[in-house]
């Protein structure tokens, strides 16, 4: 059981998770507990089908580097069939329970996970264009929880959408910056030049500066009268423009050095920033 749990990366598959409640959290007037469940359990299920589909068809490129060399199927612990089944039988179960919420839960969750398999996964080794069409199902657990509770896509939608897409460029660019050399033996391309160069960083700075405004957007939007449930305050919007500061910072770091130890850190704050970001808003509605 171990072994299959693992299939399903669950450190990752928790922070898309949290991702999904924090739009749900956002979007409900009251406590559902019902859809709540509904939600948790189809988007763990999905999130997991997804991680173990991409194992399946990545088993030899897996077996190649040191990072993922370990894993279940690389090692045998879980046939390829085995694996194969299993996802596809959660994916189902996955489906069944967002189906109970609305259809445009269940879409979004099924064209999500259908963009990571036969996208995102076979491009990785061919183009750099694999990390901007992955950031789109990677932007839907935020947003999917609101769509769960409101069976709308709006606004709202759009700019939770909005932040965790420009979020994940800094993000996976700096993750593939210092798994270069381990990328590099399995023959994946994630960098968007296709090295760790100016280009690359340039990039990354880019993103997160865009990831600045996106991320206050709903003080924005009320500044220009513009309606929306989605609402930050003005302490609320400070905060997390200070936090992004940073993030920038970061990004602006490793356009001076090109080193693994800027990207790393960068890596590390990008971990940091979009559960606070998250969190910020969560508080700022309720407090």
């Amino acid at each position: 059981m171990s072994n299959y749990i693992e299939l399903l990366k669950p450190r990752l598959s928790a922070t898309v998770i949290f991702s999904c409640l924090a739009g749900y959290l956002l979007a409900t007037p009251y406590l559902d507990f019902n859809l709540l469940v509904n939600l948790l359990i189809g988007g763990i299920a999905i999130v997991g089908a997804s991680n173990g589909l991409n194992q399946v068809y990545e088993v030899e490129i897996d077996s190649l580097m040191d990072r993922t060399k370990n894993r279940p199927l690389p090692t045998k612990r879980i046939s390829v069939n085995s694996a194969l089944i299993f996802s596809l039988a959660l994916a189902l179960i996955g489906l069944f329970f967002l189906s109970k919420i609305n259809f445009r839960c269940v879409f979004f969750a099924a064209l999500s996970s259908l963009i990571y398999v036969v996208g995102y996964t076979p491009l990785k080794t061919t183009t750099p264009i694999s990390g901007f069409i992955g950031a789109f199902p990677g932007a839907m657990p935020f947003m999917l929880g609101w769509v769960a509770v409101t069976n709308q896509f709006s606004l709202e939608t759009g700019i939770l959408f909005a932040i965790q897409f420009l979020w994940q460029f800094p993000h996976f660019w700096s993750i593939a910056w210092v798994r270069y050399e381990d990328y590099q033996k399995g023959g994946i391309q994630l960098l968007p030049s296709g090295y760790k160069d100016h280009k690359t960083a340039f990039q990354i700075v880019f993103y997160t500066f865009w990831l600045l405004p996106v991320s206050v957007a709903p003080l924005l939007l009320k500044y220009f009268s513009i309606d929306s449930r989605l609402e930050l305050s003005l302490l609320g919007s400070v905060l997390i423009f200070v936090i992004g500061s940073g993030f920038l910072y970061q990004a602006f770091q490793l356009l001076k050095t090109k080193q693994n130890k800027d990207a790393k850190k960068l890596m590390i704050y990008s971990l940091i920033y979009l559960p606070l970001v998250q969190i910020i808003y969560i508080v700022d509605k309720y407090v």
